[in-house]
């Protein structure tokens, strides 16, 4: 029986993370702690990884911390645009969904499309109509937007060309499950002040989100268009697979190509025996492990997992 695994990320930041709520890190903390709980609770009772990364991923969408669900990033015209993956490794089944605006649960629109078919990926309205003909729950956009966000919005739209487009970054969860299958799930807002109906790497299924029982699952966090180019997350698990390299040997490899173009991010990645990894260019990613034996949280680089 292999032993199971739950990683998850709350999205890497190129500075020093920065709101006007002093209890921002606090809260953001108990966040992570609180998808673990969900992901692990299921993995410890012999579920699967793909419901244990769907679970996790919820939690992060509900939680304002962070940059998926409620607490996006608004878009230049100020609305939420969401975007969401998931990926089973066992038959390399996968969903995915972009532009979604009135969708409350995006991970779970993407594993209904996922099981349902018979497409892999849905945009726009269409998706939302989608998710309401399939029971998922339907909101205002008002419902996704906080002060915090919008006063991020007007910062950037202030800066203009001098924005950083991922101080504020995304969730994902990868897991390993007793069985010793692997799932990955990814959702997001993007990136502050977006335009023309930008897509980032999230939903695409081997850039920012992969799963494939014969290498490892892949959630990635960053400069969308870098991962995209460098088709990130397929890519580590190639590594691995083709190339015979550890996970962390294939993880830290893929940031240091992405590096070499331009890009700066995190993954994170577990691998069908139990092992885990995660790395990250920035200064901070919002990130947490947890297994039957143990379990860490952090957001800084110079942090000691606790």
């Amino acid at each position: 029986m292999t032993k199971w695994r739950i990683v998850i990320h709350g999205g890497a930041g190129s500075e020093r993370i920065a709101h006007h709520d002093p209890t921002h890190e606090a809260r953001a903390l108990a966040g992570l702690n609180a998808a673990l709980d969900a992901g692990a609770a299921i993995l410890a009772d012999g579920g699967s990884a793909v419901d244990a990364v769907e679970a996790a991923a919820r939690v992060l969408e509900e939680d304002p911390c962070f940059n998926a669900g409620r607490g996006s990033v608004l878009t230049e015209d100020g609305v939420v645009e969401l975007d969401a993956a998931i990926m089973d490794g066992r038959d390399r089944r996968a969903g995915a969904v972009a532009g979604l605006r009135t969708t409350r649960a995006p991970v779970t629109l993407a594993r209904r499309l996922m099981e349902q078919g018979p497409h892999v990926f849905l945009a726009g309205v269409a998706a939302d109509r989608f998710a309401a003909k399939a029971g998922i729950e339907q909101v205002g956009n008002d419902f996704f937007v906080l002060p915090e966000r919008r006063r991020q919005l007007e910062e950037a739209l202030a800066a203009g060309n001098d924005a950083d487009p991922i101080k504020y970054g995304t969730i994902g969860a990868v897991a390993v499950d007793t069985h010793g299958h692997v799932a990955a799930a990814t959702s997001t807002g993007g990136i502050t002040a977006k335009r023309w109906g930008r897509i980032g790497d999230s939903p695409l299924i081997g850039a920012g989100t992969y799963a494939d029982d014969r290498a490892a699952a892949v959630s990635a966090t960053g400069s969308g268009e870098y991962f995209i180019r460098a088709v990130a997350a397929h890519e580590l698990a190639a590594r691995m697979r083709l190339g015979g390299e550890t996970l962390q040997q294939a993880l830290d490899g893929v940031l240091a190509d992405l590096e070499g173009i331009g890009g700066k991010g995190g993954l994170i990645a577990v691998a069908p025996d139990g092992e885990a990894a995660w790395g990250f260019t920035t200064p901070a990613m919002y990130r947490g492990m947890a297994s039957a034996d143990d379990r860490c949280v952090a957001i800084y680089a110079e942090d000691v997992a606790r």
